[in-house]
C-alpha cells in the first residue's frame, strides 16, 4: 500500500495510473474504521481498478469543537487494516492541503431544502462542511467511483445531488450498511458508547423492524 501525505504527490500516482488506464475507486473517510468502511474498500476492489481510501478529519463538519476533539484518531491500526485488505493507496492530507490559504473552496450549488431538513436542522454548518471536503477530494483523486455507505443517507444525498449539479465525471456507489449483531449500524462513534448504552442503543433497529412488520 502506498501511502501520500499531499496533493502533489498523489496526484502524480494518480496520471501514472491513468496512463496505464486504470479506473479509480475512492472511500473517503474520517477514521477509525470498522467493518462498515473494509465493505466500502471490498466493493471498490471488486469494481475499480486501484482503490484510493483517504483519512481525513474534517474540521469543517464539526459545529461543535468538543465533537471534533472527542472524535477516535487510530491511524495505527486504520493503516493495519487497509493494508489487510489489500487499499492500492491511502491518503493522508494535511489540513493546508485540502483548505490552502487564500483558495475559496465553497461550493456554489444550491441545495434547496435539503441542507435544512433531518441533521441540518440542528447541526448549522454540518452538511455544507461535509459537501465542502468531499467536493476538494473528488478535485484531489479524480475518481471514475465514489463509494459510501447507505448508513449516511442524508450526506450521500448530498453528494449525489452535488455530483449531478456540477457534472462531476464521478459515479456513486451507495453500499449497504453493516451492522453490528445487535442490530445497531457500525460507526466509529459507536466507540463512544459504553457497552451497556450500545445495547440500549439497538433498540432502534428492533423498533423500526417492528413498524415494518406492522406497516
Amino acid at each position: 500500500m502506498k501511502v501520500f501525505e499531499t496533493n502533489i504527490d498523489l496526484e502524480a500516482e494518480i496520471f501514472e495510473q491513468r496512463v496505464m488506464g486504470r479506473s479509480i475507486g475512492f472511500v473517503p473517510t474520517l477514521g477509525a474504521l470498522h467493518e462498515g468502511h473494509a465493505s466500502l474498500i471490498e466493493r471498490s476492489k471488486r469494481i475499480s481498478d486501484i482503490t484510493v481510501c483517504s483519512i481525513f478529519v474534517n474540521p469543517t463538519q464539526f459545529n461543535d469543537p468538543q465533537d471534533l476533539e472527542k472524535y477516535p484518531r487510530t491511524l495505527v491500526s486504520d493503516s493495519q487494516l487497509l493494508e489487510e485488505l489489500g487499499t492500492d493507496i491511502l491518503f493522508l492530507p494535511s489540513i493546508e492541503d485540502v483548505y490552502p490559504e487564500g483558495l475559496s473552496t465553497e461550493v456554489d450549488v444550491d441545495f434547496g431544502l435539503l441542507m435544512e431538513v433531518m441533521e441540518g436542522e440542528n447541526r448549522p454548518g454540518h452538511f455544507q462542511g461535509v459537501v465542502q471536503v468531499v467536493k476538494k477530494l473528488l478535485d484531489i483523486v479524480a475518481p471514475d467511483h465514489l463509494y459510501m455507505g447507505q448508513k449516511d443517507f442524508q450526506q450521500f444525498s448530498l453528494i449525489d445531488h452535488m455530483i449531478r449539479e456540477l457534472k462531476i465525471n464521478t459515479t456513486l456507489q451507495v453500499c449497504k450498511i453493516i451492522r453490528e449483531p445487535h442490530g445497531l449500524a457500525m460507526s466509529s462513534r459507536n466507540e463512544r458508547l459504553t457497552v451497556e448504552n450500545r445495547e440500549k442503543a439497538s433498540i432502534i433497529n428492533k423498533t423500526l423492524k417492528a413498524v415494518k412488520r406492522k406497516i
